[in-house]
């Protein structure tokens, strides 16, 4: 089966709403030029309706970074995947490994996450992936199977279409370090694997699964060639319109 390439920007805690705004401005000059990669770009919340009024019309989708599991109520500081859409979201990454491991989210919630992110008509980008310690120890695919069967507990088949998985290896994020092709293909192998012990062949073939771990123009070329590899979740490489154009261009 055929699957479009996606290329995803997370910015995490980057860029005020002027930095936004001249970022999508310079992207959407060099759109014509750009191949037929599907794109998304995932701002800090409070710079989706400011960069949705740049992105206007174009084929950059936008997104939030993180969502609450709860539609309304006195939940001090979070968001919820009504509040995303209004904002010009029709994405949202749920479980990226610095939620799980910096702010100390578990899987249960990771789960929770999820649902809420379908029941509110968002994609999501599911991301799992190992601590070096675990790779070391041998338990990288236990720990992405358990990542993956909690998380997909609840979703239905129909659903499983709206979702995108990441394959972040912990100790490539922000570090320099990134698995080889032949790790990160191996990886994403063993998740559509996973996904179709649940869901059929069928469903896993259809399934895209991302990279994330410090993917930049000079190793997106080499990544992206992998069949199994669908696309690309950036972080800092995707600060710079020129750099983030430059993978866009690898995946084409």
């Amino acid at each position: 089966m055929s699957r479009n390439k996606l290329i995803a920007a997370n910015w995490k805690m980057q860029k005020r709403i002027a930095e936004a705004e001249a970022f999508g401005t310079k992207l959407k000059s060099k759109l014509p030029a750009l191949p037929s990669c599907d794109m998304v770009v995932f701002p800090p919340f409070f710079a989706l309706p400011a960069l949705a009024a740049v992105l206007r019309d174009t084929r950059v989708a936008l997104g939030a970074q993180d969502v609450f599991w709860e539609k309304k109520g006195a939940f001090t500081g979070e968001v919820s995947g009504d509040m995303i859409r209004d904002a010009g979201g029709t994405w949202v990454i749920v479980g990226h490994s610095e939620r799980r491991h910096v702010i100390g989210e578990g899987d249960e919630v990771v789960c929770n996450k999820l649902k809420a992110a379908l029941e509110a008509g968002l994609m999501a980008v599911l991301c799992v992936g190992e601590q070096l310690e675990q790779r070391e120890a041998g338990d990288a695919e236990s720990v992405v199977r358990e990542q993956l069967d909690i998380a997909l507990r609840d979703v239905t088949a129909a659903q499983l279409s709206t979702i995108v998985v990441a394959y972040e290896p912990v100790w490539a994020i922000g570090t320099g370090k990134t698995a080889t092709p032949n790790d990160a293909e191996s990886m994403h192998h063993f998740i559509r694997g996973v996904v179709g012990e649940r869901f059929g062949v069928e469903a896993a073939d259809g399934l895209r699964v991302l990279y994330g771990g410090s993917v930049k123009p000079g190793n997106a070329a080499d990544l992206l060639a992998r069949a199994e590899i669908d696309g690309a979740l950036i972080g800092g490489a995707s600060l710079s319109v020129d750099s983030f154009v430059d993978i866009a261009r690898a995946a084409g």
